[in-house]
This record gives C-alpha cells, sequence and structure tokens, in this order.
C-alpha cells in the first residue's frame, strides 16, 4: 500500500435521493473496511448527516459513527431506498467549502467521499483544491448518482435504471387503462435538462421503435424530450393526428421542454407564477402545473366548436420516481460497485477523483460494465445531454435508445391483451 496519511473518512448523501443511493454508502463502508481500515489508515469511517450540512455543523450532532456497525444491518439499509443519512440541496461555493475544509480539519477526516450528481463532484473538487492549497492533506472522491443520468464520462448513472423501470412499469399499465376508457393522457416525466428518464417511457411498447407514425407505434405513442424543441401547434397535430385514428393518446413528456428559443414551456402555461428554487428556477417538479397547461391547450384546440370537449387527463410522477421500493437488479450491483471502487482508489493512492461506469458488453443477456476513474473537473458542474442517435424526429427515441436502455431495467412484464 502507498504512504497513505493516516485519520478518519467522511461519507455524505447529496441531491435526490434513489432507489439505490444507499447500496452506493454500504459499498463505500465496505471498501474502508476491507481496506483503508484493515491497514490502520481509517480510524474512524464517519456518516455525515444530510451531506456536507453535517460536517459544518458544531459539535458532532452532524456525524454518525458508522466504524462499529454490523454487515447486517449495512445491507438492511443498502436495500432500503432513500438517503439513510439524509441529503441536501445544498450547493456549496468557495466560502462554504472553506467551512467543510474547516470541519475535516476539526475531525481530522483525511478520506472524503460524496455519493451525488455534477455539484457533488463540484465540492469534491474545490474542497480537494482548497485543502491542496492550505496543505491539508484530504482526498476527495466523488460517487456518482442521478436519476437524471446527466453526468458526463458516464455511461450511465446509479439510480437511473431503477427510475427507468418504475417509469416504463408506470406507462405499461397506464397504456392498458388508456386503451380501456379512451380519451388523451399527458404523463409529465422529471428532467428538466436532460431527457433520458422520459425517453425510458419507451420501454413500455415492449419493442424498440421501427419509425412508424405515432398512430401505428404501441403507447406511448408521443414522447417529447428537452433535447427537442417544443411547439405548441406541432404538439396539438401531432395529438390530434393519434386521437382521430384511435380514440385515445398516450403522451410521455419531460418536465423540461423548451420551445426553440430555450424557453421552457412549464413557466409559459403557468396559470399563476411559479415556486423558484433556491437557485432561482421555476419549481417544475412535484407540481402539476405542466400537465394542466398541457392538458387545457389540448382540451381548448381540439374541442370542435359547439362540440364536446375531448378526455383529457394529465399525471406528474414528481418525486414518486425516485424511491421506488423495487430497483433494477443491475442498478443494486453498480450502485454498490461504484462505492466500493471509489474506497479502493483511496487504498490505492489516488488524491481525488470521481468514479464513471463503463459498459463492456451490452447484450441483453449478458450486459456487463465496470468502474473506472475519471478527473473532478471532467464531471463537476457540466450536464449531459441525450445524445442525437437516441433521438427520433420530434416525437419519438430511437432503436438505438432501446438497446442502450433495455439491458439495465431489468426483467419486465409481458402482459397480454384480448
Amino acid at each position: 500500500m502507498p504512504d497513505l496519511p493516516s485519520g478518519n473518512a467522511a461519507i455524505g448523501q447529496s441531491g435526490g435521493p434513489t432507489a439505490v443511493i444507499n447500496q452506493s454508502l454500504a459499498g463505500v463502508v465496505e471498501g474502508l473496511k476491507a481496506g483503508l481500515a484493515a491497514s490502520g489508515k481509517v480510524k474512524r469511517i464517519l456518516g455525515m448527516r444530510h451531506g456536507v450540512r453535517g460536517l459544518v455543523k458544531s459539535g458532532s450532532d452532524g456525524l454518525v459513527d458508522l466504524t462499529g456497525i454490523n454487515a447486517a444491518k449495512l445491507e438492511a439499509i443498502a436495500r432500503t431506498p432513500s438517503a439513510a443519512l439524509g441529503s441536501t440541496r445544498d450547493k456549496p461555493d468557495e466560502a462554504y467549502c472553506e467551512r467543510i475544509l474547516a470541519g475535516a480539519r476539526a475531525n481530522d477526516i483525511r478520506y472524503f467521499f460524496y455519493i451525488g450528481g455534477n455539484d457533488s463532484a463540484d465540492t469534491c473538487r474545490i474542497v480537494s483544491e482548497m485543502a491542496a492549497a492550505a496543505g491539508y492533506e484530504l482526498r476527495c472522491f466523488h460517487v456518482p448518482k442521478t436519476i437524471d443520468n446527466d453526468l458526463l464520462e458516464n455511461d450511465h448513472t446509479p439510480g437511473f435504471p431503477s427510475a427507468a423501470r418504475f417509469v416504463s412499469l408506470a406507462l405499461m399499465g397506464d397504456a392498458l387503462d388508456n386503451a380501456s376508457l379512451g380519451g388523451i393522457k399527458i404523463n409529465v416525466i422529471m428532467g428538466r435538462n436532460a431527457g433520458f428518464l422520459t425517453a425510458a417511457a419507451s420501454l413500455a411498447r415492449g419493442q424498440a421503435s421501427t419509425g412508424a407514425a405515432p398512430a401505428d407505434r404501441p403507447a406511448p405513442h408521443l414522447i417529447y424530450l428537452p433535447e427537442v424543441p417544443f411547439s405548441t401547434d406541432a404538439f396539438l397535430a401531432d395529438v390530434e393526428a393519434v386521437y382521430a385514428k384511435l380514440g385515445r393518446c398516450q403522451i410521455a413528456v419531460s418536465e423540461g421542454i423548451r420551445d426553440e428559443t430555450g424557453a421552457e414551456i412549464g413557466p409559459k402555461l403557468m396559470r399563476v407564477a411559479g415556486e423558484v428554487d433556491a437557485h432561482g428556477n421555476v419549481q417544475l417538479s412535484g407540481t402539476g402545473t405542466l400537465g394542466d397547461g398541457l392538458a387545457d391547450l389540448v382540451k381548448s384546440g381540439l374541442t370542435p366548436k359547439g362540440g364536446k370537449a375531448p378526455r383529457v387527463r394529465a399525471d406528474t410522477f414528481g418525486y414518486i420516481q425516485r424511491c421506488w421500493p423495487h430497483p433494477s437488479p443491475v442498478d443494486s450491483e453498480e450502485a454498490r460497485a461504484v462505492g466500493r471502487y471509489a474506497a479502493e482508489l483511496a487504498a490505492g493512492g489516488e488524491a481525488h477523483a470521481s468514479v464513471i461506469i463503463v459498459r463492456t458488453s451490452n447484450a441483453l443477456d449478458a450486459y456487463r460494465s465496470e468502474c473506472a476513474r475519471a478527473d473532478l473537473s471532467a464531471v463537476a458542474h457540466r450536464t449531459r445531454h441525450v445524445p442525437a442517435e437516441f433521438i427520433l424526429g420530434s416525437n419519438d427515441v430511437s432503436a438505438v435508445f432501446h438497446a442502450y436502455c433495455r439491458p439495465l431495467v431489468g426483467e419486465l412484464p409481458k402482459l397480454q391483451k384480448l
């Protein structure tokens, strides 16, 4: 083992919880116990309550000692969705990171592991650079997590396969409901800047896209991603064409759809001014405003003069997608693996890194992946978008996306119609 500092390790969870984020927590703990703790380089393994908030909090209330946690309890936590340590939406700037570094010094932390998205990677980067400048040896590792699947360098991110599985199953059942009663059904799915999760709705069809016209596709008939400019006129024409032929239409739409100027459609359709989050973004998740606005648009646009409005309903999945307690088996395994790998990188002498997932085989019955290292700066504060080869026209996704996503979600039920 290389010459490494001795001290404590800290692990935190940040951003939106997922069905498998605790698998990553367990993976880091296991990896540390087998490596740095076994060698005596790590004395205590500390969990940060609510991410870095736990480290900057005065006293010891923000930290929980995981050093002696038994294997059975750790395994039970790993299989439990949501963030066991609690999470945070804090987006540390340099001043906040100074406080994080001070908390690391106060608790003799030499190894810092942060499970989260690109903002978490950026936190690791800033803290690592500050520690180096201050002459304090602190090794910082980002462990990937996000249902949005928008981290660069990664083939996909832990949390996404399980959320994609939920979306697929939900759209399968919803399509049968829509076929039973007819009408127009709009499903708004998470994804402000990247449409991967909305694209996963296509798996509900049970087959890859053939490029058929919307009315000739299995449901969902229409899929709208934020990567493709959204036109309300084209949307109405799409819906009308499907409804006229089938008497029904199922739609999957990303919460972050934008017009040709890049302006978000959701805020434009809001009846009243929307809530904004801590970063000034209009709140999209957890509200029904986009779905309601699109439903109103369809009703007004497709109601014949003096006639009856079509039956239109809208659901906004919101947070329910994140922590459904039936994760993808692939997701569970990979989330555990990235945590272990982060600990292995630390034991191998790395000073800072982001763990990434690399796909090595794409066959449905022989899918494989492995973990690798990337620079924090390659992942931090950057967003990956759905690539052009995954998109088909203005309202569908391609067979290439189906081949990419299908192995990740696990077995889906085979449904039968009369």
